[in-house]
């Protein structure tokens, strides 16, 4: 049998132990179970924390930005190209409204939602609460075909710069995700949305790296993690509270509400 990585081995050492005692095997994946998600519970109320009131703030200015027929472009690599396209897919085709959660201040101080108390909605008072508005969003990830010619065309640095140049405008959103923060293909295209006069918005790991240094990314979230998995866990978190947000933003403001389709 071959000698594990080490780096593997540190990650799930349970599994090196050399130990045939099943029971002893299984408390410590428990173990390591119950670890990293006390550590993404601590981590994602350390983002809360710090950054609740910008998040919110961010929602406002992506609400107001879709009021106005603003598109979103959402872009990363790798794993942080499967968020892209989740980003995509969430504002695309969302779900249900949490009728709990109107936060015109800080993020967690709860209204009455959708007109659930005072009459609006369906009048159905369905706990699903209304069906959230489908918004134009569209992932530079999802085009292989363009990725791949502009990447061996040109270069991958510039494989979501130039899909902005060509369907950019001011107004529209950008929303980069990375976890090193020093993609050279992200960096690019922020500044390719700065210059459209796009809404910015990033969303970094560790110390946030370059795009910290960025003055072309309106909005920038940092998870404070060395950890790839933490980062993109709470990654998640942060854009599916942006998304909510920014749908209850835009009902209070008097957006158009798609209907709850009728009960079974």
């Amino acid at each position: 049998m071959s000698t594990p990585d080490a780096s593997v081995e540190s990650l799930y050492p349970f599994l090196y132990a050399g130990s045939t005692d099943l029971e002893a095997v299984l408390a410590a994946v428990r173990r390591s179970t119950e670890e990293k998600a006390e550590e993404i519970v601590a981590l994602r109320r350390t983002v809360l924390e710090r950054d609740g009131d910008r998040i919110v703030a961010c929602a406002e200015a992506m609400a107001e930005a879709f009021a106005g027929g603003a598109r979103l472009f959402a872009f990363g690599n790798g794993g942080s190209a499967t968020d892209a396209q989740d980003v995509a897919t969430l504002f695309l085709n969302p779900g249900f409204l949490d009728p709990g959660l109107l936060a015109p201040g800080r993020l967690g101080e709860a209204e009455g939602a959708g007109g659930r108390e005072d009459g609006g909605g369906d009048g159905r008072g369905d706990s699903r609460g209304d069906r959230a508005r489908a918004l134009p969003a569209f992932a530079l990830t999802a085009d292989v075909a363009v990725v791949t010619a502009l990447s061996n065309d040109i270069g991958f640095e510039v494989v979501f710069a130039r899909q902005l140049a060509a369907s950019g405008r001011a107004g529209d959103i950008a929303f980069g995700l990375s976890t090193s923060g020093n993609s050279r293909n992200l960096i690019a295209a922020f500044e390719e949305a700065d210059r459209r006069g796009m809404t910015t918005v990033g969303l970094a790991g560790y110390d946030g790296g370059q795009m910290a240094e960025l003055d072309a990314i309106d909005h920038l979230f940092v998870v404070p993690s060395t950890s790839v998995h933490r980062i993109q866990e709470a990654q998640t978190t942060v854009y599916n509270v942006l998304w909510e947000l920014t749908q209850h933003a835009l009902v209070r403001h008097g957006a158009r509400r798609e209907p709850a389709p009728p009960s079974n």
